[in-house]
């Protein structure tokens, strides 16, 4: 039997400003936007590519808005999705190279797979991860 995540749910704030990141600044494609009442929205965007989507929206998460931490896209060019973000006017880290000795900057050369990580966060603070998977063993 197979087990697939498919939803997650992110806390937010403002719908709105929420959508508006995630769809256009960060590329997210909005799946539905349904309003059930005055106090319940849901929201779903799928990342390109991926089998897993986020929701947010109104009165469907009790966390509070920006507690979600480590969040991960998984990209097969980091520096390309790095462009990306950077171009759509999301606020990321440089490249990383993490390893056993913590972070260092990437430098030209290096081989990024499994260890190249770049990092953002959405307007009220939940924190994702890229990584760069270019092959899996």
């Amino acid at each position: 039997m197979n087990w697939t995540l498919e939803v997650v749910v992110v806390p937010v704030s403002d719908v709105e400003r929420a959508k508006a990141f995630y769809g256009e600044r960060v590329g997210f494609n909005v799946d539905h936007d349904t309003k059930i009442s005055d106090e319940l929205r849901v929201v779903q965007l799928t990342p390109p590519g991926s089998g897993c989507s986020i929701v947010i929206g109104k009165g469907i998460v009790e966390m509070a808005p920006g507690s979600l931490k480590g969040l991960q896209l998984v990209v097969n060019d980091i520096h390309a999705a790095r462009a990306q973000l950077v171009e759509r006017g999301v606020d990321v880290s440089e490249v990383q190279v993490l390893g056993p000795q913590g972070s260092r900057p990437a430098r030209e050369g290096d081989d990024l797979n499994n260890v190249g990580f770049a990092f953002f966060t959405d307007p009220d603070g939940n924190g994702w991860a890229v990584q760069q998977i270019t092959s899996r063993s």
